[in-house]
């Protein structure tokens, strides 16, 4: 008899599983839940479709389950995996459409449920034009809300990725943009000077950014605006200020901070994701140190038979060799061909990651990989930093934009921890240089020494890059040497 593998979750890692389990063994059957109305698709890509950029919401769904169901697997959209029995290796599944509820026997299960947008606790979510973007039928509410309502203002909450991005897709739009966060820098990811850098390329595109400032209540309308709407209403008078939304819930006017108000239309909640864990806790499953599901290198949680993978699962990291939460997309992918082969029966290893991360934020792009300088002394290692400003093409060449690069290192081994690089132009394939230097265990001095390719539209001789590295070796010679080993 074939064994029944249950994934839950179809989007990045549950898929990639299902397909990787398929190929691994063809007997297998194969069964994926997942709770909205969509599989596969590429969330990274909703900023650009709420823009305009991408005109329909199909060009980012990459299988249908039509598409699985022609290999093989069977997704089931809108069911929702509400319990686990890992004794009786059973999960209970609710029929979001029908409400039915029934219960469904793996041999094999994989945990890839993602992560959930952590709504903060503030008066005034619930009003019409507030938004989250994860899931498909998100970024079609958010869409549907620019086209139907045209707002004018718009406040993000959370200066982060999504933040950021979808400052973008905003202002592209027309719309006002504020960002808020509680946090004193933007993209904390980032150190502070090379976060500061990035601020005032936001500001110099107009987007109004408030820092350190906690969000007290979104507010709707006026209670005298709501009545006299209400009136109007009654008598069938036309209003100029609609204070209702279409389906009569109040729509959000202004956002309150503890230090004034920002006229709002239109709000996104973008303060960053957690893992999506509470179904794997519930059934004894080990919550890691990060807050995401504890799996080993095979991807394999504490109880047997389980695996996890994506948003909901831990990785570890190539630098410190701790386990880490690096939510991304490639990671998803890679950790969910692990998982699924794995299950499948195979005998396959995650590598680890960099923690590579790449935005595009109006014209800047924002790269970082590695630690940070703050977070590598946060971890107790010591850290030092360099900042290079330079050029993206020759100096002679026309065109050429600023770019900065920060470094991070050891100074006593000279191992290389992390960069951040922020520029317009050839932003991505320096960072992915360092990307690889982190997998190889590279020292600044071998760093120095890479053979990066010239040509005056791509670069200078001395790439920003190895200017960085030259320089973190230096400021290695030029270290004065502990006190223990200090000339008589």
């Amino acid at each position: 008899m074939s064994k029944r593998l249950i994934i839950i979750g179809g989007v990045a890692a549950g898929m990639s599983a299902a397909v990787r389990a398929r190929r691994t063994n063809p007997d297998l059957e194969i069964v994926v839940y997942e709770k909205s109305g969509y599989i596969s698709y590429g969330a990274c890509g909703f900023p650009y479709f709420i823009k305009g950029e991408i005109p329909r919401i199909e060009d980012l769904i990459a299988r249908t389950p039509a598409d699985m169901a022609a290999q093989g697997i069977c997704a089931k959209v809108h069911h929702a995996v509400t319990a686990l029995d890992p004794a009786r290796k059973t999960a209970r599944v609710l029929d979001r459409q029908s409400g039915v509820e029934f219960d469904d026997h793996w041999d094999r299960l994989i945990i890839a449920a993602g992560a959930y947008v952590q709504k903060p606790p503030i008066p005034g979510l619930g009003l019409a034009g507030v938004f989250t973007l994860r899931t498909v039928e998100d970024a079609l509410a958010i869409r549907d809300w620019l086209v139907g309502e045209r707002p004018r203002r718009g406040v993000i909450l959370g200066a982060s990725y999504t933040g950021l991005e979808m400052a973008e897709a905003l202002a592209a739009n027309g719309i006002a943009v504020t960002l808020v966060d509680a946090a004193q820098q933007v993209m904390p990811n980032l150190d502070g000077e090379i976060a500061a850098h990035v601020r005032a390329g936001l500001e110099a595109q107009g987007v109004t950014v408030y820092l350190g400032q906690w969000v007290r209540t979104l507010l709707g309308p006026a209670l005298a605006d709501d009545i006299a709407h209400r009136v109007a209403a009654r008598l069938q008078a036309p209003l100029d200020s609609v204070a209702l939304n279409g389906d009569g819930r109040l729509r959000v006017r202004e956002v309150v901070t503890g230090e004034g108000s920002v006229p709002a239309d239109i709000v996104i909640v973008g303060v960053g994701g957690r893992p999506n864990v509470a179904l794997a806790q519930a059934a004894g499953i080990t919550i890691g140190q990060t807050g995401a599901i504890a799996v080993d290198r095979q991807q394999r949680t504490n109880l047997p038979d389980i695996w996890a993978a994506g948003a909901a699962a831990e990785t570890w990291s190539l630098v410190t060799g701790a386990p880490t939460y690096h939510p991304g997309a490639l990671t998803a992918n890679r950790q969910g061909r692990v998982a699924g082969a794995n299950a499948a029966g195979g005998t396959v290893e995650f590598g680890g990651v960099a923690g590579s991360s790449i935005i595009k934020a109006f014209d800047m792009t924002i790269s970082h990989t590695g630690l940070s300088e703050r977070q590598a002394r946060a971890l107790g290692l010591d850290a030092a930093g360099v900042v290079i400003r330079g050029v993206s093409k020759a100096g002679y060449m026309p065109g050429g934009a600023p770019i900065q690069v920060k470094l991070v290192y050891e100074p006593g081994s000279g191992r290389v921890l992390g960069a951040q690089i922020v520029g317009t132009d050839g932003v991505g394939k320096r960072i992915d240089v360092v990307a690889a230097a982190l997998r190889a265990g590279w020292t600044v001095e071998e760093l120095a020494q890479v053979d990066t390719a010239y040509s005056p539209p791509y670069g200078a001789v001395w790439d920003p890059l190895v200017a960085a590295a030259n320089e973190a070796s230096q400021s290695r010679v030029r270290r004065p040497a502990p006190a223990d080993r200090q000339p008589a």
